[in-house]
């Protein structure tokens, strides 16, 4: 994913605190807290890796899809990867 070096530190910085939040989700299960403390903080790791997600895939259609000068080649090349994208996190 060349096209996503610009913002390779904001993506790692959100992986970074995914990662946080997972670790907080296993603390939480180790300190056998609540159901719903539990079910909050994985709703917010949810939340998280949705974001990322989100971040990519607009980088991905504005990189592959949509930037002026593709050829339809690459252009429907890119519409495939997205798609089975879509297709595997929506399983």
């Amino acid at each position: 994913m060349a096209h996503l070096s610009h913002s390779n530190a904001d993506l790692i910085a959100r992986v970074r605190r995914i990662g946080g939040q997972i670790a907080a989700v296993e603390r939480s299960l180790r300190d056998e807290n609540d159901c719903a403390t539990v079910l909050h903080l994985v709703a917010a790791v949810r939340g998280a890796v949705n974001g990322l997600l989100d971040q990519i895939i607009a980088e991905h259609v504005d990189a592959h899809v949509a930037r002026p000068g593709l050829t339809d080649h690459e252009r429907a090349q890119g519409a495939e990867e997205l798609l089975a994208a879509i297709r595997r996190y929506s399983k």
